[in-house]
């Protein structure tokens, strides 16, 4: 859950990870502006990125899957850094690992969602995405 006020940007109850400092399950990160406010037309551009991580056990089964759709053998290394092109997949394969994450997860995955999926960890993360919706 974020909010963003005129002065402040604030996350509370996410489980993240923050690359730069790597903190996980954080309850709440702020980010203010200090001095004289924003009375200038002209603000600095401020960006950063946050990306929540999915749970463990949610990558275990996405490799799962993927491992099993592509028919990859036990000693091939997939991670949650694995993209699907490199393993192999082409976008039948890809449609496939959705629909079998779908059937696995109880979830429904919407046509663009699943065309930005590339890696096993954007897959998990749009599971739990999902899974926290329902």
């Amino acid at each position: 859950m974020a909010s963003v006020t005129a002065s402040s940007v604030s996350f509370s109850s996410v489980s993240c990870l923050i690359k730069q400092n790597q903190v996980s399950n954080l309850n709440k990160a702020s980010l203010s502006f200090t001095g004289n406010g924003f009375q200038s037309r002209r603000l600095p551009v401020l960006r950063f990125r946050v990306a929540c991580a999915a749970k463990p056990e949610t990558v275990k089964k996405v490799v799962d899957i993927v491992r099993k759709q592509l028919a990859l053998p036990e000693d091939r290394v997939v991670s949650g850094e694995s993209k699907f092109s490199v393993l192999g997949a082409d976008s039948l394969d890809t449609v496939e690992i959705v629909m079998g994450l779908e059937e696995e997860f109880g979830i429904c995955v919407e046509e663009e969602s699943a065309q930005s999926i590339s890696t096993v960890q954007e897959a998990a993360d749009l599971i739990e995405e999902l899974l926290e919706k329902k």
